[in-house]
């Protein structure tokens, strides 16, 4: 089978396209013919050893795949041959087959395409994880997203609306800005013209966003947090801009703030029950027509060095999905 291999640490160009056995899966693991994957920004870090994981060469990069069950190991009583599925494994899925435990694995419905499923589980698992579990976001409350027209950004955008929030999405082009209130915010920010903490202090009426959902970092998160409102959440969910922000702590204290880290790959080994909860209520949001899972572009696999470089340019409105 294909598989895109990252054999040492580097940009996209070094990955590879190779041919390599095929996997057997074991006992407890259910063999999947994968039809999409899906690439988010930390593959472009865990690429270059920038990540918190760091798998060991050789290793392929997508951390979600749609696909169908090819066959099942030993013990296997929850899946079949011809199963549509979906996975989370945090690496690995930009090949042709993948095999992995029961446990990674959600079935999907038939109405539900490929391409869509191979995105639904990490920006929009993460940010249900962020709102409901971590900031408990209230109908009324405005929340404001950073980087809004990206895969998370969209995701809280659609998942905020949902839990009947007023959505303010900032973002860095006045195109970006039109795109995310045509997926449904109310308000929006182009931060690369307005200054992001007047801005949002005046689209709050003075009062400030309840809910900061933050995904960018960089320069953008003091800007946002300086117009927090009282007893304000701050998401801290990813560093795009490559830049770990050092922001005054007094600023917590002044509006008696919460700053809440959202690492959802590590609550989902830490509370699977939580994780499969959230992953049935996205599923049937979806089905619903509720989320887009907006599929910006679709690439074969030997053409991932150009999705991860559209990624990590911050061009990418939605997800890339790979087609193995």
């Amino acid at each position: 089978m294909k598989a895109l291999l990252c054999t040492h640490y580097g940009p996209p160009e070094d990955l590879e396209v190779v041919e390599i056995v095929d996997p057997v899966p074991g006992p407890g693991e259910v063999l999947v013919r994968i039809k999409a994957a899906a690439l988010n920004f930390f593959d472009t870090l865990i690429i270059q050893g920038k990540y918190q994981t760091k798998p060991t060469f050789p290793f392929s990069p997508s951390a979600e795949f749609a696909g169908v069950v090819e066959s099942v190991g030993a013990n296997v009583t929850d899946f079949k041959a011809g199963d549509r599925v979906l996975g989370f494994t945090g690496y690995g899925a930009a090949r042709e087959k993948i095999a992995v435990p029961t446990k990674a694995l959600t079935p999907i419905p038939d109405d539900l395409d490929f391409d869509r499923a191979a995105g639904l589980c990490v920006t929009y698992g993460t940010t249900l994880y962020a709102l409901k579990d971590r900031a408990h976001l209230k109908p009324g409350e405005m929340l404001a997203v950073l980087g809004a027209s990206g895969g998370t950004g969209l995701a809280a955008i659609e998942i905020g609306k949902i839990m009947g929030a007023r959505v303010i999405a900032c973002a860095s082009s006045p195109e970006k800005v039109a795109f995310c209130k045509e997926r449904g915010a109310d308000d929006g920010i182009d931060y690369a013209a307005e200054d992001l903490k007047e801005a949002l202090r005046k689209v709050t009426g003075g009062k400030g966003a309840d809910v900061i959902y933050d995904p960018v970092g960089g320069a953008y998160a003091e800007a946002a947090l300086r117009a927090i409102a009282w007893e304000g959440r701050f998401l801290v969910v990813g560093f795009a801009a490559g830049e770990i922000p050092k922001v005054p702590f007094n600023l917590f204290l002044l509006k008696s703030a919460n700053v809440l880290g959202v690492f959802w790959g590590a609550w989902t080994e830490r509370d699977p029950a939580g994780h499969r909860d959230n992953v049935a209520q996205l599923l049937r949001w979806a089905a619903d027509g509720k989320l887009s899972s907006h599929v910006h572009a679709v690439y074969l696999l030997d053409e991932a060095a150009q999705a991860l470089k559209a990624i990590a340019e911050r061009k990418v409105m939605g997800k890339v999905i790979l087609r193995p």
